[in-house]
């Protein structure tokens, strides 16, 4: 005997589908998706793909991220279709599937690398732009890989508490401190494009930043922006990226631990949800073919925290790849 269960339509503005009318189903019963968004089965000439990766085998400190991407996705039910600081419609301008997880073996970091850039690219066949949700920050060295193929050399924006450009630890050369040194290493990045932001505390030594230069880097610290303010900081961003394809990768820590206490290698000083938000908010006019949201450790998290900075963390950069449409009278009731 089958079972018919109550559901809500979706809510649709031209070809584009998008949320289920959250007037009609409670929140809390809605799809798993990121957003409640549709699967890639229900819909065709997509924008944007959504991505779950969740493998922590490159941890180097505390673990958990694999179970980031779900954690990230229920978060996001509380997203709402308009978002007034952006001007936007992130779900209903632009076409989004949420292809769900990658399996990796977390037992094999190689054979893990190879599966997520093999599977990125087939998402890629489909879908133009990615939002990958981690899962920890090696996923964006595979990422960036697919990525290359398709665009070409990726100036990439990184939101991280660390520099995440160190050479290997205890001999393994990808890891969650490693992607982006890999990645210029391999002439995936735009080295005259590349910035990190929210940079803070300790290094090895005064040659790590010489190095993470020498790599493509620029840098603006969270004491810079203390000092210079968020309107400096954009302003940098902006002028070194100009119009070339942006990879904008945001690792939660660069959040203070007041803000996303559940993550891996946490840091004291960083910014809060509305700096980094408000930041990510500016790169509407940049060419963004994608992004990513990694370490999400929900065993560390508190009241969903960290999970609802994330989930606004995506919200904003489907917002910022959005295209700008007049749906001014559109009402979802």
């Amino acid at each position: 005997m089958s079972e018919s269960f109550p559901t809500a339509p979706r809510i649709t503005t031209g070809d584009v589908i998008g949320q289920p009318d959250f007037t009609r189903l409670p929140r809390f019963a809605a799809p798993a998706t990121f957003a409640a968004l549709p699967a890639p089965g229900e819909v065709s000439d997509l924008d944007v793909a959504i991505v779950g990766v969740p493998y922590d085998s490159g941890v180097s400190y505390r673990p958990g991220t694999r179970f980031g991407p779900a954690h990230i996705r229920n978060a996001s039910k509380l997203l709402r279709p308009y978002n007034p600081e952006a001007d936007a419609w992130p779900f209903q301008s632009q076409q989004i599937a949420d292809f769900g997880d990658i399996g990796v073996n977390p037992y094999n970091i190689d054979e893990a690398i190879t599966t997520i850039e093999r599977s990125m690219r087939a998402v890629l066949e489909r879908s133009p732009r990615l939002l990958v949700l981690g899962g920890d920050h090696s996923i964006a060295l595979p990422t960036l890989r697919a990525l290359h193929a398709v665009h070409g050399p990726i100036a990439v924006v990184h939101f991280d508490a660390h520099l995440d450009t160190w050479d290997t630890y205890f001999n393994t050369p990808i890891l969650h401190g490693t992607p982006f040194r890999r990645a210029s290493e391999e002439g995936l990045l735009d080295r005259e494009a590349c910035m990190h932001i929210g940079t803070r505390g300790g290094l090895y030594a005064p040659g790590d930043m010489d190095d993470d230069r020498a790599l493509g880097f620029a840098t603006v610290r969270c004491e810079e922006i203390e000092f210079t303010g968020l309107s400096g900081a954009i302003e940098k961003l902006k002028a070194r990226v100009g119009q070339r394809p942006v990879y904008v990768s945001v690792d939660i820590d660069v959040l203070d631990p007041a803000f996303a206490p559940g993550t891996g290698t946490p840091e004291s000083g960083g910014l809060t949800s509305r700096e980094l938000l408000t930041m990510l908010r500016s790169m509407n006019s940049l060419n963004v073919v994608g992004g990513d949201i990694v370490e999400v450790s929900p065993a560390y998290d508190h009241a969903d925290i960290t999970g609802l900075a994330a989930a606004h963390v995506g919200y904003e950069i489907l917002s910022a790849i959005a295209p700008a449409v007049d749906l001014s009278s559109f009402r979802t009731r």
